[in-house]
């Protein structure tokens, strides 16, 4: 199996390493030490050797970072991650909600004018660092080597699989003229070169995937672009090597990184949220200019080419068979109280391999019985497995990675009667999805400005969810992909070939937890009215809804009509893909509910 439930931290594990640490932070005659859950990619699933942030203080939250003092030590999470962080650390750290409280004010209120708070360079972005130093311009600010790393005497080694060539026929187009089309914006924009430091944004352009990071097919790389379409690559270069040589890319190993940026003639691009603050300080350094922009290949890797958005198609309905296939078994087996989320888990990945297409998951399941589905990114171990019990709810959130797409699928399924109040709150998640799904708005949107249909029923209800209601994914990418949110903090207009996720949520600790989750992406809509250019969405998720838990008294007609809609395409797309029993199952699931 792709993944396993092992307990990969302890809380007892942190005590004596922020001893240690502390110890450093004293020799180095520090006041604080930060902590970040990032590597140097910034990415948000990292390699064993990068989890500093989990080895320190024993969370495993995908978000999240440690601000070490002599006498207090902050966690800062947001609010996906409050049950979670509770549950992983000791009481010698101390839980802070963030963004609601920041790490720079938040510093100016626990240490003196003057003090040091040190960080590594290679591990910040320039936003982060200045949003310190604004918040609190007495503190000193002081980039360091990492004292984590001083400390960690059994790091894992680094990442060291091969890369692999991405088919022409998935990626839609040649990474020549990819190339030629990033250069092409930067020649336009006056400047020479661009830094690029996101894996998934090199491999996109490169045409290759990887397996440095689980759940993520990605290659460690950091690049130059040059406005004339050459590409300098750095990584261990014995990832490529059976790749071949090819003219325009110079390869590099890693220690090459700096010493090539003093080189550079500028103006050069650097995206001041993605890239580390060594970057910048380096290129200032040696004179060279630094203009800030966006990472340039970040928008066209959003927008999917018909090819991609096919693979897409095609990858959700490879696993909308084994999602079925999965609650058929479970609508089977769960009433019995005898199956345990790892069990789930377990057959729901079993099911994925049928098909002999699966590359990995896209992330760790999230099987949740009970009051395990009210911790949002909740992972099942050994140690916090339950039985799924008559009467819970469980929420299985899920997806994978197919070399033709990445797919995450959220749903929430009753076990045996629900109640009202389960049936209620259900409804309103539900409502929410449908109002996204049915959206309908001008060019130039951001998600910001759609967010609040999918909260507007829980809002009435005096309900809401603690995370942003849609992320971007990739194909056969990160499962998390910006720059697109459907979110309150999302700026970014919304352009067709943008996937998103739909997944708005209720969650009451101690008790249950709901989400309903379907992918969708940004299209030209058909015109009407003043004939003005309009978008919106199509599903590319094809699983049923759990009926039982619906209460149509609550629902519009035009919630119904849609519903009947959508489980009628999803009935039409899998009957015939399907097993008997299964397709038994899928004829009552989808049963209108007019």
């Amino acid at each position: 199996m792709f993944q396993t439930f092992h307990v990969t931290t302890r809380p007892g594990d942190g005590p004596p390493r922020l001893a240690q640490l502390r110890e450093e932070m004293a020799k180095d005659g520090l006041s604080a030490f930060l902590v970040p859950r990032a590597d140097r990619f910034q990415g948000e699933y990292v390699a064993d050797c990068d989890a500093r942030l989990s080895w320190l203080t024993g969370f495993t939250g995908s978000a999240g970072f440690a601000a070490v003092l002599p006498d207090k030590a902050g966690v800062f999470v947001d609010g996906r991650y409050r049950l979670q962080v509770r549950a992983q650390v000791a009481d010698v750290f101390t839980p802070v909600d963030w963004p609601e409280t920041k790490l720079g004010p938040w510093l100016k209120d626990h240490l003196q004018d003057g003090d040091v708070v040190a960080f590594d360079p290679s591990l910040h972005t320039f936003d982060e660092i200045e949003a310190v130093r604004k918040a609190a311009p007495a503190l000193d600010l002081r980039p360091t080597d990492n004292l984590i790393d001083r400390i960690w005497k059994d790091r894992p080694s680094p990442p060291s699989a091969p890369a692999r060539a991405h088919p022409i026929e998935f990626a839609g187009e040649k990474s020549g003229d990819k190339r030629e089309r990033i250069a092409k914006m930067l020649r336009d924009a006056g400047q020479k070169a661009a830094v690029v430091t996101l894996p998934d944004s090199i491999c996109w352009l490169l045409n290759i995937r990887g397996s440095d990071i689980p759940r993520n097919p990605v290659v460690h790389a950091f690049a130059i672009v040059h406005d004339t379409g050459r590409v300098s690559l750095f990584s261990d270069l014995s990832k490529f090597e059976h790749l071949g040589p090819d003219p325009s890319i110079d390869q590099f190993p890693w220690d090459a990184f700096e010493d090539e940026l003093t080189k550079l003639e500028g103006p050069v691009r650097v995206d001041r949220k993605t890239a580390p603050i060594a970057v910048s300080r380096c290129l200032n350094d040696a004179d060279v200019s630094v203009i800030w922009g966006d990472d340039p290949i970040l928008l066209p890797k959003a927008c999917k080419n018909e090819a991609e958005l096919e693979g897409m198609r095609d990858a959700h309905l490879t696993d909308a068979v084994a999602m079925v296939e999965f609650l058929t078994w479970l609508d089977r087996e769960a009433p019995s109280g005898a199956l345990t989320e790892i069990d789930a888990a377990r057959k729901l990945e079993e099911l994925r391999r049928t098909a002999n297409a699966l590359q990995d998951i896209s992330f760790e399941t999230i099987s949740g019985a009970g009051p395990n589905g009210a911790i949002i990114h909740y992972r099942v171990t050994e140690d916090t497995n339950r039985a799924i019990q008559p009467g819970e709810l469980y929420l299985v959130d899920s997806g994978g990675q197919y070399l033709n797409g990445t797919t995450d699928i959220t749903r929430t399924i009753a076990v045996g009667e629900p109640t009202d109040e389960q049936r209620a709150c259900y409804t309103r998640v539900l409502q929410g999805m449908v109002a996204i799904s049915q959206a309908r708005f001008p060019k130039g949107i951001a998600g910001r400005d759609l967010d609040a249909l999918a909260r507007a029923s829980l809002w009435r209800a005096g309900l809401d969810y603690d995370h942003g209601t849609g992320h971007g994914v990739g194909a056969y990418l990160s499962v998390h992909e910006g720059p697109q949110r459907l979110s309150r903090v999302s700026d970014v207009p919304l352009k067709p070939g943008m996937i998103l996720s739909n997944e708005p949520g209720y969650y009451r600790e101690g008790a249950f937890g709901i989400r309903i989750e379907n992918l969708i992406v940004v299209r030209e809509a058909e015109e009407i009215g003043d004939k003005r250019k309009q978008y919106d969405f199509e599903t590319l998720t094809f699983v049923p809804l759990d009926r039982r838990l619906i209460d149509k008294s609550m629902l519009g007609p035009w919630e119904i009509a849609w519903l009947d809609r959508y489980h009628a395409h999803v009935r039409e797309k899998l009957s015939g893909r399907i097993s008997k029993e299964a397709r038994t199952w899928l004829d009552a699931a989808t049963a209108p509910l007019a």
